[in-house]
This record gives structure tokens, sequence and C-alpha cells, in this order.
């Protein structure tokens, strides 16, 4: 077996890397335990409309992205405990509100608070696994381990929802909020048994205008950025705009193939993650990402020629997405912890909560070049993207990066 993926490696990670790993499979599970619902939960109580409820969803949506990435720069200049904890304590007070909440205006600002939570857990939890591995390929099968988790939380997350009623029992909010409680004792009691040699630093005389500035002058990193936001823009077509392609195009078998899509996407992930870094770990990680964009190309290109009414055209090309995903999304973190100065992998991992900005723009351009172009420009305007991608990465290795040591005072203080 590969030396990356090798059980003797798998079992030698540190207890507190499991801890975080599991942690972030909650994060992610509780987050669409509740997230998917909380629509219902606007209609059926204060008679929403869909526009009324897909602004204020948004609007979350986008805070979080900005709290991700400040969280971030926090953790580097804080410490990473301190963001964890008030992620578990916002999640206790957010999601308690929200079982309580009886008013219109009380509910949305349960909406805002409900997106903290994940947002405040995301960059600092990354950073602090590359803290606590110094081995490069040791971060690399944590960061793979990381993503599985991630989908793991995101596939059964809805489903204890509706096991737990959240979709008709408010009041189910409270079993989320006592998740969130136990989640700070963990992290409490993981900081406790971390050795003080492997928790993580803060960095002096870090300040925000500083991380700003490294950050812009980091040119590669910037194109990075910006070829990652499209990575994710073309592959939320996958989602919402496909159904809203099928179900203009009166598919007729429409709820049927929208859940075997869901469900194969699932199973690839769960799969072939593994098997697949298994047989790719002597490749370069950005090697391993430009086949992620071939295989996710080639899914745009199936999606924009398939017939309309070929069903199994549509689960091969998904099929073929879901790969280019096993490959590349875990890849594009990996990548990321690698560019990251230790001093700033919070910061960076913050800035990469902007690559939602393509899920959420996604459906709104997505639905626009429906109605004006349809379904096969949509998809091979992706495709066209995708080459434009690939062109990012192979220019970014040419672009200057700054001295991060004229910048940085780094000093190792207990967090």
């Amino acid at each position: 077996m590969s030396d990356l993926v090798s059980f003797a490696r798998l079992k030698n990670l540190p207890g507190p890397v499991w801890m975080l790993l599991f942690g972030n499979f909650f994060v992610r599970g509780s987050y669409y335990m509740v997230w998917p619902f909380i629509a219902v939960l606007l209609y059926r109580k204060f008679q929403l409309s869909a526009a009324e409820v897909g602004l204020w969803l948004t609007c979350a949506a986008l805070l979080a992205v900005v709290s991700g990435f400040y969280a971030g720069y926090l953790s580097d200049k804080f410490g990473r405990k301190p963001l964890l904890l008030v992620a578990a304590l916002v999640g206790v007070l957010a999601f308690s509100a929200f079982a309580l909440a009886q008013s219109k205006i009380a509910v949305i600002v349960c909406i805002f608070l409900s997106t903290l939570p994940r947002a405040l857990w995301d960059s600092p939890s990354k950073a602090w696994l590359g803290d606590l591995l110094p081995d490069s390929k040791d971060r690399e099968l944590a960061l793979q381990g990381l993503y599985f988790m991630v989908n793991a939380g995101a596939a059964i997350g809805p489903l204890f929802g509706i096991w737990a009623g959240v979709s008709g029992n408010q009041h189910a909010f409270f079993l989320t909020a006592f998740s969130y409680a136990c989640l700070g004792c963990g992290i409490l009691w993981l900081y406790r048994f971390t050795p003080q040699q492997q928790r993580p630093h803060h960095t002096k005389g870090l300040n925000l205008k500083l991380t700003l500035q490294i950050l812009r002058l980091d040119q590669l990193f910037l194109l990075v950025i910006v070829a990652n936001i499209l990575i994710n823009f073309i592959y939320a077509h996958a989602d919402s705009s496909l159904i809203q392609y099928l179900t203009r195009a009166n598919f007729p078998e429409l709820v049927s193939l929208i859940a075997a899509l869901g469900i194969l996407n699932s199973l690839v992930i769960v799969t072939c993650q593994f098997p697949l870094l298994r047989l790719l770990s002597g490749w370069p990680v950005v090697k391993r990402i430009y086949l992620g964009i071939v295989l996710l190309a080639l899914s745009q290109l199936w999606y924009a020629l398939n017939p309309i009414l070929w069903y199994w055209g549509w689960l091969g090309a998904t099929l073929v997405l879901s790969l280019g995903e096993a490959i590349l999304f875990a890849n594009m973190n990996v990548h990321l912890d690698q560019l990251a100065p230790p001093a700033l992998r919070g910061s960076y991992f913050g800035a990469a909560s902007l690559y939602a900005v393509g899920f959420s723009l996604s459906p709104l351009i997505g639905g626009l070049v429906l109605d004006w172009l349809g379904g096969p420009a949509l998809y091979f305007g992706s495709f066209l993207l995708c080459i434009g991608v690939v062109f990012c990465y192979r220019i970014s290795g040419r672009l200057r990066r700054p001295d991060f040591s004229q910048f940085l005072n780094q000093k190792p203080l207990d967090s």
C-alpha cells in the first residue's frame, strides 16, 4: 500500500487530529441537519415567498464567507482554541434561540447566527491540523480525511434532521444546541491533553492590515483563489442549475433522476476518494488538480451534449463529475496548506472561504443563462471556464510571492 495512505500512518495520527476530524464531521452534519429545513419553517410559519426565503438565506451565506475569512485571521493572531470555543458557544446560543424564536425577525436573526458556527470552526480547525502535523504527508492524509468527514456529515445531517423531527418541530433545534455544547467540552478536553509543544501558536505583531497586505502581495495565491472560485461556480451547476434545466425541459422521471444523481454522487465520494488517493499518491498535488479539472470539464461537456431524455446519460455525466470532485476538492485543501506559511495558516484557509462566492453566484447566473440561452449553452460555457481554470493554474507558478520573513515576527506562545 502507498506510504501516504498506509494503515501505519493512519494509526499514528495523534488523538487531537482525530478529535478535529470528527469535530468537522459533526459541524458539517449539524449544519445540514437544520439548514435544509429552514426554508420549510419560514414558509409554514411566516408564509414567506420563495424569493424572500432565497434572499435571507443568500445574505446569511455571504455573512458566513466574511466571517470565515476573519475567523482565520483571528486564529493566527489569538490562537485556534479561542475561535473553536467561540464557534461552539455561538452554536449553543444560535440554535437554542432558534428553538424559542416566535417572530419573523427573531427567526431571521437566528438564520444569520446559525451560519456562524461553521464559519468560525472551518478555518481554525484546518489550520490546527497543520500545527499538529509537521510531516507534510501526515498533513495531506489528515486533510484528505477531513474532506471525507465533511462529505459524510453533509450526507448524514439531513437524514438525522428528518429523524429528529427538525422539519416539523422547532424545539428539535435544542438537540443541535446540546450537541454544540458537547463539542465545546471536547475542545477543552483536546487542548488539555495536547502536549505544550504541539499547541498552536499565535503570531506576535500580526494585525488585519498586515495580513491583507501579505495576501495582496501573494500573486500566486490570489490567482489560485480566483481559479478555485471558478471551480466551485462550475461544480455548483450540477445542483440547482441542472434541476432547473431538467424541470423546464419536462423530463418525465425527474424526481427519480434527482434522487439517483444525489445518491450516485455521495456513493462515489465515499467509496472512491481514498482508492483514488492511493492510486495517485505518487503524483504532485497540482498534477492531481489538473486531472480533477479535466474530469470536471468532461462532465460539463457531457451535460451540454446529452440528449434531454437520456436518463443514463445524466447519470454517466454525474459519475464523471463525482470522480473529478473526489480528486479535486480534497487536493485543493492540500495545495492551499502547501502555499500557506505556518504563521498564516488560519488566514490562508480563511481566505479560502471566498470559494463559496462561486457556489453563491452559480444558481443566479445559471438561472439567467438558462432563461436566455438554454441548458446546452450553460454547460458548454462551463466547459470553456474549465479551460480558463487550467490556464490560471498553469501561469500561477510563474507569479511572485512575498518574502514572508520581512513581514512576520513569529513567536510561539500558549494559545
